[in-house]
């Protein structure tokens, strides 16, 4: 690889400090990378010529902000300078008299004419633009004469049906708003009415088992308590805390959990054990915990204020078994 010039340092130091690659400058530039890489390297021997290295150079420092007399003059050094025949040929359009072939001579003459051609030749467009814009009026004049002349009840006819049609589908909303609205508010007293007859059927079943059902301390040893329930066909236990947060804890005799989490203040806890034979309930913080089985109340077996934890396990035998 050849040694970088001072210039080719230059630039390629200020190219990377833009974060751009050549592929990148290739694209903004529209210079083939290899020659800008020989700019970068002071190989200006990859060049099409002289005239094009320093063209190159200035397209390369305009893409990347540089001041090109700036640089032209500093590292004057570094680039090579051009003649006015080092210039390709495509790039010079001036030809002596001396250089143009006597054949041309007739197309000379033609050409000495083109400007008369053209102009005479716009002229026509011009005209044919405005006859084409004239018609165009005439025809929308037309068009408008007709509808003023159009009869007014064709007007009114129209109006009318729009405003029948409108009336219409105001009618139709109207109707069906009203026919969802008597539907909704029969639903809604179908769902109380479907309430309140489980709310009494449930009232009246917890009326009837509580008359029977026996709830009696069977153990009671450290913490712990057991419990017999029988007497009812029905198993439900609500748990409620109403001082503080308090841990609680409800399995079945077989392990299974009900609920293991905090029981928040204020918050109850309803659970349906009539399909179960036994139930443990453990309690963190039994102070201001309510426990009640079947709608009924019934007391904690310690005193909360000396035994704040408390372990309840209820054995349940329904009535139909005994």
């Amino acid at each position: 690889m050849l040694a970088l010039t001072e210039l080719g340092q230059r630039l390629r130091q200020e190219r990377e400090s833009k974060g751009l690659s050549l592929e990148d400058l290739q694209k903004l530039t529209k210079i083939q990378k290899r020659y800008l890489l020989g700019i970068e390297e002071g190989n200006y021997e990859v060049m099409p010529g002289k005239f094009y290295v320093r063209a190159f150079i200035k397209q390369y420092c305009e893409a990347i902000g540089l001041d090109t007399d700036a640089i032209f003059e500093e590292y004057k050094s570094d680039i090579p300078s051009t003649q006015t025949e080092d210039m390709p040929q495509q790039l010079s359009r001036v030809r002596s008299r001396k250089e143009i072939p006597q054949h041309t001579k007739g197309v000379s003459k033609a050409y000495d004419y083109l400007p008369t051609v053209l102009v005479v030749a716009g002229v026509v467009v011009v005209g044919i633009i405005i006859w084409v814009i004239a018609q165009n009026i005439v025809s929308d004049k037309n068009k408008e004469q007709a509808n003023q002349e159009a009869p007014n009840s064709e007007v009114q006819q129209s109006n009318t049906q729009e405003e029948t049609n409108e009336t219409t589908a105001k009618n139709d909303n109207s109707k069906s708003e009203d026919e969802q609205n008597a539907a909704d508010k029969k639903e809604k007293e179908k769902e109380k009415a479907a309430k309140e007859k489980a709310e009494k059927e449930k009232a009246e079943k917890e009326k009837k088992d509580s008359g029977k059902q026996e709830y009696k301390e069977v153990q009671k040893t450290g913490r712990s308590a057991t419990y017999a329930l029988s007497g009812t066909d029905a198993f439900n236990l609500e748990v409620t805390s109403t001082q503080a947060d308090t841990w609680l804890d409800v399995k079945n005799g077989k392990g299974n959990a009900f609920f293991s989490s905090i029981l928040k203040k204020g918050e109850t806890k309803e659970f349906d054990l009539t399909k179960e034979t036994e139930a443990r309930v453990n309690i963190g913080y039994s102070p201001g915990v309510e426990l009640k089985v079947n709608g009924k109340a019934v007391d904690l077996p310690f005193d909360s204020s000396k035994q704040v934890r408390q372990v309840v396990t209820i054995q349940y035998q329904p009535a139909e078994a005994q």
